[in-house]
């Protein structure tokens, strides 16, 4: 893992491509619920966040913007994570 001193040779498009050590702090803190937290397919942004807000003979109610296949959410600890591998999810 590279530290935020070595993200400086990517000039302006550092802040892009990796958290800073405070936000990264802040989502591994951030509580989550594997089992209710998804993204759902969306006709413009192509996923988006969403939870499940009821579970009742085989069908869900997601609260989110809209769409149609629901897939499991990392939790925000893996946001802009350097090694794929290490997600729980991988769509």
């Amino acid at each position: 893992m590279s530290s935020d001193s070595e993200m400086a040779i990517f000039g302006e498009a550092a802040p892009y491509l990796r958290k800073s050590e405070k936000e990264r702090i802040a989502a591994q803190n951030k509580p989550f619920d594997a089992k209710s937290s998804v993204f759902v397919v969306h006709a413009k942004e192509s996923f988006v966040k969403g939870t499940i807000t009821s579970r009742e003979s085989g069908k869900v109610t997601v609260k989110t913007e809209g769409g149609e296949v629901i897939f499991s959410m990392n939790p925000p600890k893996y946001d802009k994570i350097e090694d794929m591998a290490m997600m729980t999810h991988l769509h």
